[in-house]
């Protein structure tokens, strides 16, 4: 009795150990409770939020603990929006960015302004405020989004970069609106604001990179980089409230400067997903639910009208916006769903708005009236705004994103049906091993979450049971490695008379398409090594092989400088390796420059015109091009020469002194060497051409997404 003594039962829960488990308990069953009948996890945490909150049965007080977690959480969202999004196709739809945010501005702040001065009868300067809260909105459906795996799309994109541009004038609205109020705006407080936001801008986005690059390419340490990411979070935050604006902006800018150093594929992007829908973004949710005061519909007439103007209004503003969106650029009505589904809920910049114009106050009349720039029926009505514009955004998110991901599935099951696509990875040294899966997380195909393949193979010769617990340390590791980033991976303990007998057997014995080898920072490339390497290996495996040596972390590279040799399309496996390239181009925003031929850089141009990601293309006449290529090489640039085998098309003798060449030249930098797989090989003769009318080399093409559809369309008109 005693010990319960110590614990204190009252109303509202004060103890710490008993509030955090109040809320873990709603992350927890709220959403699996609400989603049987079909409501949103994120709305079900709101209304839990509610439940618990100071206006609903006080379990909990709104205190500085659930503000602090909140703020994080809303901080976070915008960091996921900013890192998440696909630069390459915001850089593409830029003009249709600035068009959304331009409308989803414009039109909401036209409809407040009249609604305010004209139906509700309020001054000027609290109408365009007034407005300013219309105008903006948060990406607080977006965890939704991301969850059915529509986050790159084209409506998602530009709703994200229209986001930014009507938050950023919507709180732009307020600090000079406020300022006329109070008096202080003249000509340097604009010198103050122009100046002020450029140093922060340019510090976000151009200083953050240079120092994240350096910061991950020293630190290997899981938490560390973590830990790193919050600090250029909040740091951005900080930085962007110092130049006068929301602390939200600085959060988006600093997922848009962290952008290509995460890859979508990384471990570190999984674990700054996670952490953020498990802790951080649900925090934010109940917060926002714990503001709800259902009393405010009964407490005057006042407050019902301002509350029914600004709600509507509001919202018809959001969909005005995504309508004419959509039919300018002639958009589906499930990615209209999406753009007004992310667009309309109002609650952080609304909040910040909102709250700050109660606080300001115009004059007190003789009674002791207090009038503000913007009264307490605004404030009232602003809780309800929140609360059906949140709801609305929930359930209009979820069924566009919902149908968009169903219609997505349709079409990538009839492709993994044929799709047989397995990675192979070899591992022996525990200092590349974590680079080697980075690697073949970035090139797969990522809705398959079980083919990468680890083997170890133990010399029978050299058998002992320290080499045989060291061989099980190294697969647990790599499979520790892969499951980080959300796969599965095959640990395969092979007993062999040589590594490459055992290489060789398995990947016949598992059916690999793919095979990626590891060499060492320190190990030379002699032409006895190349020379066994293909004899033994790429004579006997039918894969697509690529040969990696990890200088630096593949995140923190800027461009890849791929070497391609002519006649490089004539060979079958030409889709498979391009594919390979344009994928970790495509889950790192790193460009890609490509050295070839001019009838080579047709086709991948083509390629490009359909999928576009960042490229340049440079004519390579012929091999010996390579011997100054060197010159052209950056700190942070990694190499990838294409090669072949003897006899094919493309091979070249000059390729022999290619090891010789990496020795001489590519010593700071990392690089991979690729040879494509070829079908057939034993039955071609030099310079064949393929016939794509094969059933089996068209499926083989297909199999690993969109861009190798595109690319055998291209060799089908070709040949």
């Amino acid at each position: 009795m005693v010990l319960l003594s110590a614990v204190n039962f009252t109303l509202p829960i004060t103890d710490p150990i008993l509030k955090f488990l109040l809320i873990l308990i709603i992350i927890l069953f709220a959403p699996l409770l609400l989603n049987k009948i079909r409501v949103p996890h994120l709305l079900g945490l709101i209304i839990a939020g509610a439940v618990i909150g100071p206006f609903g049965y006080n379990l909990m007080e709104r205190d500085s603990s659930i503000i602090l977690s909140g703020t994080a959480g809303l901080l976070y969202i915008m960091f996921l929006a900013g890192l998440d999004i696909d630069l390459t196709d915001f850089k593409k739809n830029k003009n249709k960015s600035i068009v959304f945010g331009m409308l989803t501005f414009l039109i909401p702040i036209t409809l407040g302004f009249l609604t305010g001065h004209y139906i509700l009868g309020f001054p000027i300067l609290s109408s365009i405020l007034l407005a300013s809260v219309f105008a903006s909105h948060t990406l607080l459906v977006y965890p939704i989004i991301s969850k059915f795996g529509v986050a790159q799309n084209r409506a998602v994109n530009i709703t994200v970069g229209g986001t930014m541009i009507t938050d950023t004038l919507a709180l732009l609205v307020l600090a000079v609106i406020v300022g006329m109020a109070t008096g202080e705006v003249n000509n340097l407080f604009w010198i103050r604001m122009a100046v002020f936001t450029i140093i922060f801008a340019a510090i976000v986005v151009f200083v953050f990179p240079v120092v994240a690059r350096w910061f991950f390419k020293r630190s290997q340490s899981s938490v560390s980089q973590y830990i790193f990411v919050l600090v250029i979070v909040f740091s951005g935050a900080f930085l962007a409230e110092l130049a006068g604006i929301d602390g939200i902006i600085g959060a988006f800018l600093s997922g848009i400067s962290l952008n290509r150093l995460i890859p979508k594929t990384s471990p570190l992007m999984n674990r700054i997903v996670f952490v953020g829908n498990a802790i951080f973004i649900p925090f934010f949710l109940i917060g926002v639910g714990m503001l709800v005061d259902y009393r405010a519909f009964f407490k005057d007439l006042d407050t019902l009208k301002v509350a029914a103007a600004m709600t509507i209004l509001a919202i018809a503003a959001k969909y005005l916006a995504a309508f004419f969106t959509q039919k300018m650029y002639g958009f589906s009505v499930d990615e209209r769903k999406l753009i007004f589904g992310l667009s309309n809920s109002h609650v952080a910049a609304a909040l910040a708005i909102v709250t700050v114009g109660h606080g300001v106050i115009l004059e007190t009349a003789a009674d002791g009236t207090v009038i503000r720039l913007l009264g307490d029926s605004v404030l009232n009505g602003t809780i309800i705004l929140i609360l059906i514009s949140c709801t609305i955004s929930s359930f209009v998110a979820q069924k566009g994103a919902t149908n968009m991901a169903l219609s997505k599935n349709t079409k990538a099951e009839v492709v993994e049906e044929e799709s047989n696509e397995k990675v192979l990875i070899p591992v022996s040294n525990t200092e590349t091993v974590e680079e080697l899966i980075n690697l073949s997380t970035l090139v797969k195909t990522k809705d398959i979450k079980d083919n990468l393949y680890a083997l170890k193979v133990v010399d029978n010769n050299e058998f002992s049971g320290s080499t045989d617990e060291d061989a099980h340390k190294i697969l647990t590791k790599a499979a520790g490695i892969a499951a980080a980033t959300d796969n599965r991976l095959h640990e395969l303990l092979r007993y062999d008379l040589s590594v490459v007998n055992g290489i060789v057997s398995t990947v016949k014995e598992n059916k690999i398409t793919d095979l990626i080898l590891g060499l060492h920072e320190k190990t030379v490339l002699s032409k006895s090594f190349f020379g066994v390497l293909i004899e033994d290996i790429l004579a006997k495996c039918n894969t697509t092989t690529l040969i990696y040596k990890p200088v630096q972390p593949l995140a923190t590279i800027k461009r890849h400088l791929i070497i391609v040799p002519p006649k490089a399309e004539k060979e079958i496996g030409f889709p498979y390796w391009l594919i390979k390239v344009w994928n970790i181009s495509h889950n790192t925003g790193t460009k890609l420059v490509f050295y070839a031929h001019p009838d080579t850089l047709s086709y991948i141009k083509k390629v490009n015109e359909e999928h576009p990601i960042s490229c340049e293309f440079k004519v390579f006449a012929g091999w010996s091009d390579t011997i100054n290529l060197h010159k052209e090489i950056n700190s942070n640039d990694n190499l990838i020469i294409v090669l072949s085998r003897k006899d094919r098309p493309s091979y070249q003798n000059s390729m022999d002194k290619v090891p010789a060449y990496l020795d001489r030249f590519i010593k700071k930098n990392s690089f991979i060497l690729t040879f494509p797989m070829q079908i057939g090989v034993s039955d071609m003769e030099a310079g064949d051409s393929v016939d794509l009318s094969n059933p089996s080399i068209l499926d083989a093409v297909l199999k690993i997404d969109e861009i190798g559809k595109t690319v055998s369309n291209l060799f089908q008109k070709k040949f």
